[in-house]
């Protein structure tokens, strides 16, 4: 037997070192994570851990052409023709802006994702803003602090109040969690959770705030007076590093305990010891999770939280994501930087309404699902369905994408292919190799991008040139020791980090009136809007769970559960029982699931396991609106309103 040192390429927070067990003929034993990573701590997810058994199910085996309803196996030579023949034909009869290159997340390997890109900005091909995620959230902290990186998550170590504020970490960062919990045990430090939902981390702390959904302005503002009031405000720090507190302060004025308690549902006394928490616990940490701007007012919620940290003297007390502290030069790996051609760029989460209007004549989808993952799914399928849109997906396993796709091309997992994966929050980065030898007739993303840039003539040399040359000049000043070619020998090197009081505002200073929001025409300070729900309807709260990365892993633990979680007197009033199959319902969608009668949520919120299918196969998100933010272009999945009905 022997171990393999790898690196998880999921789109996660914790970007696991991972150590894989191979027996002698080279078949994967097991996973665990490598201890020798102080984010990685020796321990990894049930993904993580299960990453191995999906080398084997539900593969895409070789290059498949739809036949009518059905596939058929072909050689990667007659289905690269195919491909290339039909986007050069839609090139020249409806112009690039016809063909949409969609990909996401789905691998986070540079040579994966951001390198392949280089084919589709040569060629000038529509491409989408990726604000499917978390766009909007670094777009807001962006307003204020100029970039959106805070604090590095082993830091929490060392401190004595870590509030999780929208960010069930338990389930989202087991890596992250652990810390605070080690903290708490070394060191006696509080954690404070502030979720709608009693997740599994609210259920650990020492204090859980449950606000209504869409009003963590309010409660941001009602924490920020209680700080001003009590004196717990750092009046140097705000005068040597910052703009507009006065204006800050006059806007949380508004906002007292009744006023809290009557937008939020959170009683003012919880506000209080949130106060005396982080007026007395220092220093603090405060995490905003990747939820909490995934709703109407998603980038005003992370705004007002993200300024919390700043009244009480700290730089970049928060946390959010670390991506862009790393100097990676993307825009060079994916050929942006190089390209002559502009390509146009649409928004994501609207792309679905692009689709379903006929927009695209020609679609390639890699490292995403998209025909479960995009809101407004009923738009979206009718486009994929058309007879005029030519669909290529290029993944590694069969997904519902690909049951609509024309040509479906068959990639190597992350353990099947050499690649680098930059982490976006801890800071360590290695290698990873190819543990095993591809199981399917597969190629990667790379090797197809470049297959398609001959059969289509392209002349420019940056297509052809060798990935990790390019891996390496983006990485020229992104270490801070060693070097491409010491990661690519099996070295474990650090990321370079920004410093923590660099703010590339307009004034250098954070600013807490935001001036380029106001030159953009937004509000300069966060804003609470007002909320109401109609009588019958609920908030249909999503979010992730441990088992699934996405849509990914369904292979190992079985569908996602068609369930949805309501309160006991909302079921009571609806004659809802345990196991009921309920209806929920808009005009967007209709998905029928199991009910669960909980009291985890309060009345008035429902709760579903993200990106799930309902009981007759109807996708969650035609559920959701493909009207994207305002601030960054986010989605607002976590605002659905919906009815319950039993069929």
């Amino acid at each position: 037997m022997k171990e393999v040192q790898t690196v998880c390429a999921r789109d996660c927070y914790d970007t696991c070192a991972l150590l894989v067990t191979l027996d002698e003929s080279g078949q994967v034993l097991k996973i665990r994570g490598d201890q020798r990573n102080p984010m990685t701590q020796g321990f990894t997810c049930p993904r993580g851990a299960k990453d191995h058994e999906r080398l084997f199910q539900n593969r895409v085996e070789a290059p498949a052409l739809r036949q009518g309803d059905h596939f058929v196996r072909t050689d990667w030579g007659t289905a690269l023709s195919m491909v290339s023949e039909k986007l050069a034909e839609v090139l020249q009869k409806h112009g690039r802006e016809a063909a949409l290159y969609l990909d996401y997340a789905g691998n986070t390997g540079l040579l994966t994702g951001a390198f392949p890109t280089r084919l589709w900005n040569a060629l000038g091909a529509t491409q989408t803003d990726h604000a499917i995620c978390s766009a909007s959230g670094h777009a807001a902290i962006g307003l204020h602090y100029g970039d959106s990186y805070g604090m590095a998550p082993p830091e929490l170590l060392s401190r004595d109040l870590i509030v999780f504020w929208g960010f069930n970490a338990a389930v989202s960062s087991p890596h992250i969690w652990s810390l605070a919990r080690k903290a708490r045990r070394a060191r006696g430090t509080r954690i404070v959770v502030i979720d709608p939902r009693e997740s599994r981390t609210a259920r650990d702390a020492d204090l859980w705030i449950q606000p209504w959904p869409g009003s963590d302005v309010a409660l941001g503002f009602g924490l920020v007076n209680y700080l001003t009031q009590k004196g717990y405000v750092d009046l140097g720090f705000l005068k040597d590093w910052t703009l507009g507190f006065e204006h800050l302060e006059e806007e949380a004025a508004k906002y007292g305990p009744d006023c809290v308690e009557h937008i939020t549902g959170v009683a003012w006394n919880h506000v209080e010891r949130l106060g005396e928490a982080y007026g007395n616990l220092k220093p603090s940490a405060t995490l905003i999770g990747i939820g909490l701007q995934k709703c109407d007012q998603g980038a005003d919620q992370v705004r007002a939280v993200s300024l919390i940290p700043a009244l009480l003297g700290q730089h970049r007390g928060f946390f959010y994501s670390s991506a862009s502290a790393f100097s990676i030069d993307e825009e060079l790996i994916s050929g942006r930087a190089l390209a002559e051609k502009v390509p146009e760029v649409v928004s994501q989460v609207a792309v679905a309404n692009l689709v379903g209007r006929g927009d695209f004549k020609f679609i390639y989808v890699s490292c995403m699902n998209p025909a479960l993952t995009l809101p407004n799914q009923h738009a979206l399928r009718k486009g994929l369905s058309k007879g005029d849109v030519f669909l290529v997906v290029h993944d590694t396993h069969w997904t519902k994408t690909a049951e609509y796709a024309d040509v479906v091309l068959p990639a190597p997992t992350y353990l099947e292919k050499e690649d680098l994966v930059i982490p976006w929050s801890h800071d360590h980065v290695q290698l990873s190799p190819e543990v095993v030898p591809p199981v399917t007739d597969s190629r990667s993303e790379s090797w197809v991008m470049r297959e398609l840039a001959k059969r289509l003539r392209l002349a420019e040399d940056w297509l052809f040139e060798d990935p990790w040359a390019s891996v390496e000049l983006a990485l020229e000043d992104a270490l801070e020791k060693g070097s491409v070619g010491s990661l690519r020998s099996g070295g474990v090197l650090k990321l370079r980090s920004k410093p923590k009081d660099n703010y590339a505002t307009p004034s250098g200073k954070i600013e807490f009136y935001s001036s380029k929001a106001a030159g953009l025409g937004l509000t300069p300070l966060p804003t609470q809007v007002p909320l109401s729900i109609p009588k019958g309807e609920f908030i249909l709260l999503t979010s992730a769970t441990p088992r699934y990365t996405s849509t990914q892993f369904q292979e190992v633990y079985g569908a996602i559960p068609a369930v949805v979680i309501i309160n006991a007197q909302d079921a009571e009033q609806l004659s809802i029982q345990n196991g009921d199959v309920v209806a929920l319902s808009n005009d967007l969608g209709e998905v029928k699931v199991k009910a669960t009668v909980s009291g985890t949520v309060r009345e008035g919120i429902v709760w579903s396991p993200r990106q799930s299918e309902g009981l007759m196969g109807q996708p969650q998100n035609c559920l959701m609106s493909g009207q994207p933010q305002e601030i960054g272009g986010g989605p607002r999945f976590n605002s659905a309103r919906v009815t319950i009905t039993k069929p």
